[in-house]
């Protein structure tokens, strides 16, 4: 049960909006129509709109699965193509720095998820950890959504970006599971004790190898080494195919994002009720806690050395929340979760949030911190 003080979380909106100044807001609102008129985040909206006035718009499992597993393979590839030309130029010189800030970011979130969750909005262990779960991995959609942004924007992020996205993935769900996992087994052993009755122990183990050998973490891992690896071996010619077949720019990729995107609103639309069950708490924390985590990202990217683009980007991943890597684990390790409440937040609030509203807000944060 929710007793958040949702004042407490509004409250805190003018002092988020305080450090942009009117010239700022101006040009938010001026990336926001350039960001929502286009066909990426309107095929999301037809597939919302479709499902509040039951349309007969479907797409089939196989083709969902298929084009997703497409998304995560390009990711992952690019990357390490990208990171194979960033090595073959300037070795590890230009990405230990943001590999290292983008693992601490992937160490800090969750905590800071959970701990808003269970000692704020007052969530139990389980449902604080599984959202923060959500929270701590990365949206890979969002990524997407994002670079296309600052491509748009003719402000391109640092090659290197889609190897952050893989760094990311990882550290965010095992850290949140773990910190439930014993949390729970914790309070389980005191109510045990007390009851007389046995302890269950906790499938950690299970569920940590769940996620290390995952779809999305293997696919986006495994292609980032194809990626490295054939770049540096293979002739530019003999790569090329396979960089144009995957490439973000291409047209097949930003084709398959937009079908992507219009299942991804059939979904959401499908859970936009669950937002009257959860209560206006959880909504308060899917917006503003991305926007925490988005300065975040932006201004250890900028510390880090990431161009303009790079911190937006780096801002939008970290400010994301995960509803493919992470629901999987989180139902193994902490079955006791509702997934009711990750899965809404992440899908019905957060995503929506940052593609609409948030990759336009971390790109001026990423001006006001100087980046260039």
């Amino acid at each position: 049960m929710v007793t958040l003080p949702v004042a407490t979380l509004y409250g805190q909106i003018p002092a988020v909006m305080a450090v942009l100044s009117t010239d700022q807001f101006a040009r938010i609102l001026e990336s926001l129509e350039r960001n929502l008129l286009t066909p990426i985040p309107l095929c999301f909206v037809l597939g919302i709109v479709c499902t509040r006035i039951h349309g007969g718009i479907k797409i089939p499992k196989e083709l969902y699965l298929s084009i997703a597993i497409f998304l995560l393979m390009s990711i992952g590839f690019i990357g390490g193509h990208e990171l194979a030309h960033e090595y073959q130029e300037h070795g590890v010189a230009t990405i230990w720095k943001p590999a290292l800030a983008t693992l601490l970011l992937g160490c800090v979130t969750p905590i800071t998820s959970y701990l808003v969750l269970r000692y704020l909005c007052r969530f139990s262990i389980a449902d604080s950890a599984g959202i923060a779960a959500h929270y701590g991995s990365t949206s890979a959609v969002t990524y997407a959504v994002a670079n296309s942004f600052v491509e748009q924007t003719q402000h391109p992020a640092n090659s290197f970006l889609p190897t952050l996205v893989t760094i990311l993935e990882c550290p965010g769900i095992a850290i949140a599971l773990v910190l439930g996992a014993a949390l729970s087994a914790r309070e389980r052993a005191a109510k045990a004790r007390a009851a007389g009755k046995p302890v269950r122990e906790s499938k950690l183990g299970a569920a940590l190898y769940e996620v290390m050998t995952g779809q999305s973490i293997m696919l986006m891992a495994g292609l980032l080494v194809i990626g490295f690896v054939s770049t540096l071996f293979m002739d530019p010619p003999g790569v090329q195919p396979f960089y144009d077949f995957f490439q973000s720019k291409g047209m097949l990729f930003r084709g398959c994002l937009c079908i992507f995107l219009l299942e991804m609103g059939l979904v959401a639309g499908e859970r936009l009720g669950d937002l009257v069950k959860v209560g206006p708490a959880l909504v308060a924390f899917g917006i503003l806690m991305p926007l925490a985590h988005g300065f975040l990202g932006v201004y250890l990217g900028h510390l880090a050395g990431l161009n303009l683009g790079g911190c937006t980007v780096l801002g939008a991943i970290v400010a994301s929340a995960s509803y493919i890597a992470a629901p999987p684990a989180v139902r193994l390790t902490l079955p006791e979760a509702n997934p009711t409440l990750s899965i809404t937040a992440a899908l019905a609030i957060t995503f929506p949030f940052n593609i609409a509203f948030g990759i336009p807000i971390y790109f001026e944060m990423a001006k006001w911190v100087g980046a260039t």
